[in-house]
């Protein structure tokens, strides 16, 4: 489907709903314990793993050995935690059966939301939060700004929904472990 709509705005609702998800308000405020952020870098992993099973715009882009290095530094600390939740399979079978072209909204929505967002919680996350970390951001986020198109919004949108409920599932496995 066409969208005659910039993609910002076309997806401006479902990046509102993902960010207002308990989890992803309780990490910004910097509340997450250290195995609740590592279940958090597992479920990243799973889905950067996917998509970075082809090319990426940039090889600054490249996430999964960075947060293999997260992982390593909790579990370097006794923080367990490797569960790869329900959500995050599913999501991560969708993106491995994408045709390269087909996987670059998906690159947009996840590897943007690391380089902006990211930023702040870089700041917040109980680790060193290297999975923030790029070399030349602005050269990686060029390169997915150069290949970015409108009439992605569809596919942004259907990658948050699998994003809000990995959200959802972080929070239901905390409440879990609270109760």
């Amino acid at each position: 489907m066409s969208s005659t709509i910039p993609l910002k705005e076309a997806t401006s609702e479902k990046h509102r709903i993902a960010e207002q998800k308990p989890f992803n308000q309780r990490m910004f405020r910097g509340q997450l314990t250290q195995a609740e952020y590592l279940s958090y870098l597992y479920q990243h992993l799973e889905v950067f793993q996917a998509i970075e099973s082809g090319n990426l715009p940039h090889e600054g882009l490249a996430r999964v050995s960075k947060i293999k290095e997260d992982i390593a530094e909790l579990e370097a600390q006794g923080i367990n935690g490797n569960e790869v939740l329900p959500a995050t399979k599913e999501y991560a079978a969708y993106l491995r059966n994408l045709s390269a072209a087909e996987r670059l909204p998906h690159i947009y929505l996840n590897y943007l939301a690391i380089c902006y967002g990211g930023q702040m919680m870089k700041k917040v996350v109980p680790s060193t939060g290297k999975m923030y970390d790029f070399d030349d951001m602005m050269a990686c986020v060029g390169s997915i700004r150069a290949v970015q198109s409108d009439d992605w919004a569809d596919e942004v949108n259907l990658g948050f929904d699998y994003n809000i409920a990995i959200f959802d599932a972080l929070e239901d496995s905390a409440n879990k472990l609270q109760a």
